[in-house]
């Protein structure tokens, strides 16, 4: 008898919750988008393998895009976490996989061969692709230009994706994020080049831009990988991890960009 008077009192709190109403009359206007960035990686594989990694392991990401064609898919729901970003940080926050958004491009990244390392291309329409995509996220969630970050920018230590030759002055011209001016960087390079500031000076601008890099004032591995993934990104005609004039310029110019916003 207890048993059933359980299963009853069971029934009956289920079926009250069930019907459960909730009022949307009101919405709070203290409020914006979980999402803060947009993190932008390549494949290292072909497209079936990339599909299968990225749908039936643990590893996953909001959307991938294809390379020919240049077919956007729709992996995870926007509004939902994907494992993308792994051990991660930027601007002081880390484990971004639940604030971001993530965007995988079929590219098979790099091999070191006899005479270097070679990278692929992106396909144009892929790109192209990627551009609208990214306008329309940056729209939904209402993301400031800039908020386009790489995964070697957010995990510089052991990732170097999107690489080189990922077109960051494109997104740049489609007003997606702030670009050095070129003018004022030649002014700063010919100022640098006749005193370079300290390895401290590099690593507080690298920090002021967002990466997680030593603060010791030495010129160590770890700082050499944050200096090559931001070289990757706005120089990427060299990057060799030097703490150059060109690269002092780079970081004073998009200080003074930040610092006028």
């Amino acid at each position: 008898m207890r048993v059933f008077c359980l299963s009853v009192l069971f029934a009956l709190l289920a079926g009250c919750s069930n019907s459960l109403q909730i009022d949307d009359s009101y919405i709070a206007s203290g409020q914006n988008s979980r999402v803060q960035y947009i993190v932008l990686h390549y494949t290292s594989t072909d497209f079936a393998r990339s599909l299968q990694l990225l749908t039936q392991g643990e590893v996953s990401s909001h959307y991938l895009i294809g390379e020919a064609p240049a077919t956007v898919y729709r992996l995870v729901d926007e509004n939902r976490r994907a494992w993308h970003a792994g051990v991660s940080q930027w601007q002081g926050r880390t484990w971004l996989n639940g604030t971001t958004i993530g965007i995988e491009l079929v590219n098979q990244g790099f091999y070191d061969g006899p005479n270097g390392r070679y990278w692929q291309p992106f396909a144009p329409a892929q790109i192209d692709a990627l551009v609208v995509l990214l306008k329309g996220i940056m729209q939904r969630h209402q993301l400031p230009p800039g908020s386009i970050i790489a995964h070697s920018d957010i995990a510089p230590q052991r990732k170097v994706d999107p690489g080189p030759l990922f077109p960051w002055k494109r997104l740049a011209d489609e007003g997606l994020l702030p670009w050095p001016d070129a003018d004022a960087v030649a002014r700063q390079h010919a100022l640098f080049s006749t005193r370079l500031p300290s390895v401290q000076w590099f690593q507080e601008q690298l920090a002021r831009q967002g990466y997680a890099v030593p603060m010791q004032g030495e010129l160590d591995p770890a700082t050499r990988n944050v200096i090559v993934a931001f070289q990757m990104k706005y120089r990427p005609a060299r990057y060799d991890g030097e703490p150059d004039a060109e690269t002092a310029a780079l970081l004073l110019v998009l200080a003074g960009m930040q610092a006028s916003r």
